[in-house]
């Protein structure tokens, strides 16, 4: 069963933007989602989406409180709107007010709005895929999203949702993960890594660790997270030249990986006792976030 048949995103989205936004923008709201719900053409729904900028200025935050983002990742886990704009947040609540999103013909007026949309249009619609029943009919679309060389549009699919962990296949899921490692988006926001680690992960995160120290160059703390149980002998000897070698942020993220793949961190091994001193307060926020992908933020 999808979560959106259990939670009302469409709800929960209007009891969330209506109260900030102006009066002009509400009356605007209500009288587009009202012309959607009705049944609306998709010529007219990709209208009313590029629209809605002339009543919410672009770039303006959504800023939801702890208990607004705590009662909607209780609805949907995985989802974090804390990132959005309030035209995001608009433009996704016009979409939800298609009256059958369950029908053959939603796919179709979806990827009408695409063709059309902006950057801006593009983001929130990328970010609606998680809130849409029978997601696995867009997979295709997201994968369009993750090939952007736009950061921000790979972000929108990436990043703050459920939808990639949840109907991506492996390699698809592989890709987006070892991209996000290469341009340096936090995997602490991908929902589902610790989920989905595997030894062919790991493998391929080692190898761009082997590119980037062939070429001279720092590797991304946060790769380290990717290693989990699997990165066996060839991973133990990548995380102790790091902890050698490596930056303070590198050594950090080596001792994070160390701690998930549930070698001993008592400093009992002497090439660890150095860096278990100088980063004993990492690793004490780290524990309090159960060397989960959270203790990421820490590094």
């Amino acid at each position: 069963m999808d979560a959106h048949t259990r939670f009302d995103a469409a709800a929960a989205l209007s009891d969330l933007i209506g109260p900030r936004l102006s009066r002009d923008a509400n009356a605007f709201r209500l009288s587009a989602s009202n012309e959607v719900s009705n049944g609306a053409s998709k010529l007219r729904l990709a209208q009313l989406l590029a629209l809605a900028s002339r009543h919410v200025r672009a770039g303006v935050p959504l800023n939801p409180g702890p208990d607004e983002l705590r009662l909607l990742s209780a609805g949907i886990p995985g989802w974090d709107m804390s990132r959005w704009s309030l035209l995001e947040a608009l433009r996704v609540a016009l979409l939800l007010a298609s009256p059958d999103m369950e029908g053959d013909a939603f796919p179709i007026t979806l990827e009408h709005c695409f063709r059309f949309a902006d950057h801006g249009e593009s983001c929130a619609l990328y970010r609606a895929l998680a809130l849409l029943p029978s997601g696995e009919r867009f997979v295709w679309r997201a994968g369009e999203g993750c090939r952007s060389n736009m950061r921000s549009v790979f972000e929108a699919v990436a990043c703050d949702s459920p939808y990639p962990a949840q109907h991506f296949d492996e390699v698809a899921w592989r890709q987006l993960v070892i991209k996000a490692v290469f341009i340096d988006v936090p995997l602490w926001r991908i929902d589902g890594i610790d989920r989905r680690l595997s030894p062919e992960l790991a493998r391929m995160a080692l190898d761009l660790a082997d590119e980037r120290c062939s070429a001279g160059r720092d590797v991304p703390p946060q790769l380290w997270l990717c290693l989990g149980p699997h990165g066996g002998e060839r991973g133990l000897q990548a995380l102790r030249k790091e902890l050698a070698q490596g930056h303070a942020r590198g050594q950090r993220g080596a001792l994070l990986a160390l701690a998930r793949a549930g070698d001993t961190m008592s400093g009992d091994c002497r090439w660890l006792r150095t860096a278990l001193d100088k980063h004993a307060g990492f690793l004490e926020q780290a524990r309090q976030a159960s060397f989960t992908q959270q203790a990421l933020r820490f590094l």
